[in-house]
């Protein structure tokens, strides 16, 4: 999975569509024994059913973009990845474990202030895979991740989405708040627990808007934004990131 969104995100240039490079998506995940987990999903009966492989967003959109046609990346823009496999591909009765992993990358050159905000996005994740150990509270994510945040600068740390349990389904509880909410300081992280961490960081504020798809979200007052996930199985000496990439520093 980390080597496919490593792939994915080097393939990211101006001129290419996002549709072109969802199709690329799907082409891997199948080839690699998997099946994408976001195709058809719905978060409730009523939502239409996503359409595309991956969650594609740009700039001002944060996540759940869907994989236009018409979204041809530009030299300066940033662009959010987002995968959900389930892998092996479930066969009869027997159904494959989900992941799910996303990164932002820039197209072309991009300024300063805006590479800050990814630089501070993606250590924000690594902070908060280091708090989740076996027997902290699923709260010491978000405060770890919170704290870093607010030690950078100002930015917009997004609340009305989160982190996720997942593993036996796309998403699963528990939630796994970017902030500290005292209501998981019970919640105790326990060897063998599958969680995603996915910090949501804008250069705004931290309200969100829908758009008429019913999909994609994007930053109300319009302000760039970053998102990085990971998947990670808690041990019993601390944590095993299921979705790092083959080139990846941390």
């Amino acid at each position: 999975m980390g080597k496919i969104l490593e792939d994915l995100g080097k393939m990211a240039k101006a001129g290419i569509s996002a549709y072109d490079l969802d199709q690329i998506a799907e082409k891997m995940i199948i080839a690699s024994g998997g099946v994408p987990a976001f195709k058809g999903y719905r978060g409730h009966p009523s939502d239409p059913p996503f359409p595309s492989t991956m969650c594609c967003s740009v700039n001002e959109e944060l996540v759940h973009g869907v994989a236009r046609k018409k979204l041809i990346l530009q030299d300066g823009d940033i662009f959010s990845l987002d995968i959900g496999m389930q892998y092996p591909a479930p066969k009869k009765d027997k159904r494959g474990y989900f992941t799910d992993t996303a990164i932002t990358v820039a197209i072309g050159r991009i300024p300063d202030k805006t590479k800050e905000l990814m630089r501070v996005t993606k250590e924000s994740l690594e902070v908060g895979i280091k708090a989740a150990k076996p027997g902290v509270p699923v709260s010491a994510i978000g405060k770890a991740i919170e704290q870093y945040v607010k030690s950078q600068g100002k930015y917009g740390i997004v609340r009305d989405l989160v982190g996720h349990g997942v593993g036996h389904a796309v998403h699963e509880d528990p939630r796994v708040p970017n902030y500290y909410d005292k209501r998981l300081d019970k919640f105790i992280l326990q060897p063998g627990m599958v969680i995603a961490i996915e910090p949501m960081i804008s250069l705004g504020s931290y309200e969100i808007i829908t758009a008429d798809d019913g999909w994609t979200i994007s930053m109300a007052d319009g302000s760039l934004c970053a998102h990085f996930e990971h998947t990670l199985v808690i041990t019993e000496k601390g944590n095993k990131v299921a979705t790092r990439r083959p080139g990846e520093r941390f």
